[in-house]
């Protein structure tokens, strides 16, 4: 469960992010946040993923109050979350199996169980086989792909990503979002911001509308 409460957020420069921001998402829910460039998706997804802390306000994750929880335990937080970002942070010089396995390996655990998770979650994206690859030898979509691998090999309870469809073509773009509903399908909480309203119509999930900072009615057919 996510919930926010009047949530406030302001960045040091002055800009105020989010004004009085509230919602719940239900365990096991897909949920779209849609709106322009800048009206604050981002700010969102880095709230729940402790990339930030709120001026004002709470944010609830699994009914916990995130302002509890101390610097030393955001990698513990971190570790039931998977996170997704539309320009897909991949290490150049390692492998597309190192890449996978990176949350793996910062959590610690025996090499023959990371190895069987990074097989598991590069097959669940279609990439297996790819492992000795690294990301430049590897389209666009792949790479995407290797990002979800990388945010799933965990097992995680709750799925973000930050417009994760941006730089694709349409074909590629419906791919990568079918991959978020088979995770959805299995019991995976899924968030993704995007201010894609046709690829949002194909898919029967909540959308969240937010502009300038505010809860506003999801634009296009999908409000």
């Amino acid at each position: 469960m996510i919930r926010f409460d009047q949530v406030h957020k302001r960045y040091a420069n002055g800009r105020e992010a989010l004004a009085g921001v509230s919602f719940t998402i239900d365990d096991g829910e897909m949920a779209f946040l849609t709106g322009p460039s800048g009206a604050g998706k981002s700010s969102i997804l880095k709230l729940i993923a402790l990339i930030e802390r709120p001026t004002r306000g709470q944010v609830f994750i699994g009914h916990q109050n995130t302002a509890g929880i101390k610097p030393r335990g955001i990698p513990q937080f971190r570790r039931r979350l998977g996170v997704v970002f539309q320009d897909h942070k991949l290490l150049p010089d390692r492998s597309v199996a190192d890449n996978v396995a990176l949350p793996l390996i910062i959590a610690g655990g025996p090499k023959r169980e990371i190895d069987k998770r990074v097989r598991a979650a590069l097959d669940q994206v279609g990439l297996l086989g790819k492992e000795k690859s690294r990301p430049l030898e590897l389209s666009t979509g792949e790479q995407q792909r290797v990002g979800i691998a990388r945010a799933v090999v965990g097992k995680p309870q709750l799925l973000i990503a930050d417009e994760p469809t941006g730089n694709l073509d349409p074909e590629l773009a419906l791919e990568i979002m079918q991959l978020f509903k088979r995770f959805n399908d299995v019991g995976v909480t899924v968030v993704i911001a995007t201010h894609d309203a046709h690829l949002i119509d194909r898919f029967s999930a909540r959308c969240l509308g937010i502009r300038d900072g505010r809860m506003a009615a999801p634009a296009g057919a999908a409000a």
